[in-house]
């Protein structure tokens, strides 16, 4: 487990003002920017897609970040911030000093929000610094929350402390109340008549996941799940935070995304790689695990990808112990036969 960091109750406090000030900035902008502006294309960078709502940020993020830093001088890693992904806060700081890594997603999930489909994410994973060699495995304090669309007045907020558990909260945006959310994963021991599968947002890849994801509820449920009655629902969320809050709050039974995984033939035979989740899209796995949820990569292990903006992450989630067992057996013998593992 992750050391205790210096002072955790204020530097979640600070963590969760920093949240809400991004999302009443993002908030009042959607409210008044058309869906054309807030999904026009403004670049690339650390190989994803940056839109126009992601611009809205930038300026929050580091100006806060730098606010914080003036007590927990940290390497804030994050999309946005020059071709490294990293910038130490205070200005001038030499890394070496820094006390902390603040690994950042100001918005998880940017594609729903800006087209005004599903709430997105804050999420915000924190690590003692180690000499750059920090990975998720690492971090012991992390927050996310939600970004609700225009028309929705209750947003929620997940934390997480290493060793302590996973806590929540359900804010009216309206008149300013808050309501204690009770994280309860479900605890189903089927996927029969739930929510689960793989993740397969984009085109390109939808065949072949889509047909692992058969595969193993077939394996699962045997005839049953082949075919005849939807036993077994889909829900593509695209983001990465909020699928690991749908297991969180009991609404999915698992949850599988395996894109890096389909890298090496894609590379072998000349083709443009996938576009993956990255590990700031995971910096709150540590919220879904204090809940409950079991969180590991396809092959059982911790996540451990480095805290950067660049490196591919393959992640699965089961809402318990015994679909761990069922599901992740399944999946894994899937994967084994089609030379994936």
């Amino acid at each position: 487990m992750p050391p205790h960091l210096r002072d955790e109750p204020a530097l979640l406090h600070a963590i969760k003002e920093i949240h809400e000030a991004i999302r009443a900035e993002v908030v009042a902008v959607a409210a008044r920017a058309s869906t054309d502006d807030l999904a026009a294309v403004t670049g690339k960078q650390a190989g994803d897609v940056i839109y126009g709502v992601d611009r809205v940020t930038d300026r929050v993020l580091v100006d806060r970040f730098a606010a914080l830093a003036q007590n927990w001088p940290c390497v804030l890693v994050a999309e946005g911030l020059g071709v490294t992904g990293r910038r130490v806060l205070p200005e001038g700081t030499p890394e070496r000093d820094a006390e902390i890594v603040a690994l950042v997603d100001p918005i998880d999930g940017t594609r729903g929000l800006m087209y005004q489909k599903r709430s997105a994410w804050i999420l915000t994973g924190i690590a003692p610094y180690r000499g750059g060699g920090e990975t998720l495995a690492d971090i012991s304090l992390a927050v996310q929350t939600e970004i609700p669309l225009v028309k929705q007045h209750l947003a929620d907020t997940l934390w997480a402390v290493a060793g302590e558990g996973a806590r929540g909260e359900r804010v009216d945006l309206l008149g300013g109340t808050r309501a204690p959310l009770a994280l309860r994963p479900s605890q189903a021991t089927t996927v029969a008549h739930g929510f689960g599968g793989l993740a397969k947002f984009f085109s390109g890849t939808r065949g072949e996941l889509g047909a692992i994801d058969d595969a193993v509820v077939a394996r699962v449920l045997g005839a049953r799940g082949d075919g005849g009655d939807p036993l077994v629902f889909d829900d593509e969320y695209l983001s990465s935070g909020g699928q690991l809050y749908e297991l969180a709050v009991g609404h999915d039974r698992w949850t599988a995304d395996l894109r890096p995984l389909l890298q090496p033939a894609r590379r072998a035979a000349g083709r443009a790689p996938i576009f993956c989740a990255h590990p700031y899209d995971l910096a709150c796995e540590l919220i879904a695990r204090e809940a409950g949820v079991i969180v590991t990569d396809p092959r059982g292990g911790r996540l451990a990808a480095p805290l950067d903006v660049n490196s591919d992450v393959a992640w699965v989630g089961f809402a318990n112990d015994e679909l761990a067992r069922s599901v992740g057996g399944a999946l894994t013998a899937e994967l084994r036969a089609r030379g994936l593992l």
